[in-house]
């Protein structure tokens, strides 16, 4: 009796294999999200300079997927950020001329303070880690993000690291902002 029962359960996981192997549907589904890809410039007091790369957007179940394949960047790690208006022109602060600031501060609808990802400003992403040859290339997930909320916005990448907090210096502590695109 255990040889017939060895004999049948062999039999059918054959069969079972053999159905799942000519089966035309396929057994995973791709998510089919439209991707935005975007030029990435170096900006300065002066204006927009030479682009450094591209980076590309695409909504996802765990939030916006953002893939950057950037170069010419200072190594080590960069703040990195949505910012609430479509432009990386210069533009007067204090009676001084600074990079891309006609991007205005960090996407911020829900009024909130600078934060990580998960609970900070809606612009707050994680930090863009730039390996010791001038690369960026990598993906991000920003959480709480879907490409329909950032249409017509800026990214920034800022020099030097974020510390997700407003302290010791407001907006994690970066400094200038070093490279632009404008998301449409």
């Amino acid at each position: 009796m255990t040889s017939t029962f060895f004999k049948t359960s062999i039999l059918c996981m054959c069969v079972g294999l053999f159905t799942a192997a000519c089966s035309t549907t396929p057994h995973t589904t791709k998510l089919k999200t439209p991707q935005k890809t975007i030029d990435v410039h170096a900006v300065s007091a002066q204006g927009i300079g030479a682009k450094i790369g591209t980076i590309s957007f695409q909504d996802s179940p765990n939030g916006l997927n953002i893939s950057t394949q950037l170069s010419q960047l200072p190594s080590g790690f960069h703040g990195f950020h949505i910012h609430e208006k479509g432009s990386c022109a210069p533009a007067e602060k204090d009676g001084k001329m600074g990079a891309a600031l006609a991007a205005g501060g960090h996407y911020n609808p829900l009024q909130t303070g600078h934060g990580t990802p998960n609970d900070g400003h809606m612009g707050d992403l994680p930090v863009l880690n730039v390996d010791s040859n001038g690369n960026a290339k990598t993906t991000l997930i920003a959480p709480r993000l879907k490409l329909a909320d950032i249409q017509g916005l800026a990214i920034m990448i800022h020099a030097g690291g974020d510390n997700y907090s407003d302290h010791p210096k407001p907006l994690g502590g970066g400094g200038d902002r070093i490279a632009c695109g404008v998301i449409q």
